[in-house]
């Protein structure tokens, strides 16, 4: 079953109010320079690693518009796609 993050209140956060909590979160256990948007690029970037489409990612990253997503995936795609050239030639 899929959740979704809630305050502790129960109620959906706010954009604005989650990258506070995280960045909060994130100085408190001594991370600098540590905010929501970038959590949102790597699981993107991961998950492109992983294999998984556009759609997949934007499914969980809430992007609007796959472009978004690509931004986020293009160098992990490219690399992805260059290392299955190559086993094609060396296999």
């Amino acid at each position: 079953m899929l959740s979704r993050l809630v305050t502790s209140y129960g109620r959906p956060w706010s954009v604005g109010g989650f990258g506070d909590w995280f960045a909060k979160a994130a100085r408190a256990a001594g991370l600098k320079k540590r905010t929501a948007h970038g959590l949102r690029k790597a699981a993107a970037r991961r998950l492109a690693e992983a294999g998984c489409t556009s759609k997949q990612i934007a499914a969980i990253t809430g992007h609007k518009t796959l472009r978004e997503v690509e931004r986020y995936t293009e160098a992990a795609e490219q690399e992805r796609l260059a290392r299955d050239a190559m086993d094609r030639i060396e296999g």
